[in-house]
């Protein structure tokens, strides 16, 4: 048996999920806790570790399971080769870390920093909700340098990674 992961429609990826289980097709949907803001409170809410992502485990992906893989409503293919477009297997350590790592409880948040010459806005500090353009980055020691315009000239910024977030 071989995990592939399954790339799905936007926000389906429990609908899809849902879908296997019926098909006795076995999947796999990380998920993690976070706080949700709502208007007049905080909520701990799961979703998905990946968005947009699930696993199948399939003994052989050339038969009648690929396919009704691909039939389950919401999926829109399963992932591989560019070139060749054959559905790539995921190492089984692979996705026993990723099983440990939400078996662990521990908080996680994905962030996606920004590269060079993308727009960021600043997240907090005497900056907070002012936006500019990411100039300089060095990841090692998460720090980015962002140029932000201040009456009609350009600052350079050098701010920590948790200050940042890409628009």
């Amino acid at each position: 048996m071989s995990w592939y992961a399954v790339y799905t429609k936007s926000r389906c990826e429990d609908k899809v999920h849902r879908g296997f289980l019926q098909r006795d097709i076995k999947p796999f949907l990380p998920k993690i806790e976070v706080w949700s803001r709502r208007k007049d409170r905080k909520k701990k809410i799961q979703i998905p570790l990946f968005s947009g992502y699930l696993f199948v485990d399939l003994d052989d992906i050339n038969g009648a399971k690929r396919l009704a893989v691909l039939k389950t409503p919401g999926v829109v293919k399963i992932l591989g080769n560019p070139t060749g477009g054959e559905p790539v297997p995921i190492p089984d350590a692979q996705i026993d870390a990723v099983r440990r790592l939400v078996d662990s409880k521990v908080e996680l948040r994905s962030c996606l920093y920004p590269r060079v010459g993308e727009r960021a806005r600043i997240t907090s500090g005497p900056f907070k909700g002012i936006e500019g353009v990411v100039l300089q980055t060095d990841y090692d020691k998460d720090l980015f340098a962002v140029s932000i315009d201040l009456l009609r000239r350009s600052v350079a910024v050098k701010l920590e990674g948790f200050r940042v977030e890409k628009i």
